[in-house]
């Protein structure tokens, strides 16, 4: 049973972000600083990236760990209210981010996904990473 009322849980449902997320600002701010330039949730692009760097192909995707499963086949046993619901919630979410990220490295794209608990512990290394990439299809 939940332990919000169904009120308390709408308004905490509806509080939930899916565009400029504390993880997502982190990140591009950290870009940014790095003279990376990017576009914010193409529409253009399969999956609507949290950012794309369009001249060298690459989408980056900022992931919370509930919403896209990180250690699912563990996880979803916590979750002990409205199981039926979440378990086929999450993993489709799981599903689309597969699809996206095969359709994106199909037509060429290099997709790179950040673990919300990732870039908020090791900010640099998500930094790097990046930039990494970009320097390899520079050259």
């Amino acid at each position: 049973m939940d332990k919000h009322s169904i009120e308390q849980r709408s308004k905490n449902m509806r509080a939930v972000k899916s565009k400029n997320t504390g993880i997502e600002v982190r990140l591009r701010k950290a870009l940014w600083k790095e003279g990376v330039r990017y576009r914010l949730n193409n529409p253009d692009i399969i999956g609507k990236p949290d950012i794309s760097i369009k001249k060298y192909k690459i989408a980056i995707f900022c992931d919370s760990e509930f919403w896209h499963g990180k250690d699912w086949e563990r996880k979803k046993f916590e979750i002990k209210s409205r199981r039926n619901f979440w378990w086929y919630k999450i993993e489709k979410n799981i599903k689309r981010d597969q699809f996206v990220n095969e359709t994106l490295k199909k037509n060429g794209w290099t997709v790179l996904r950040f673990w919300g608990e990732d870039i908020k512990n090791d900010l640099q290394s998500c930094v790097d990473n990046v930039i990494e990439v970009i320097q390899r299809k520079d050259k």
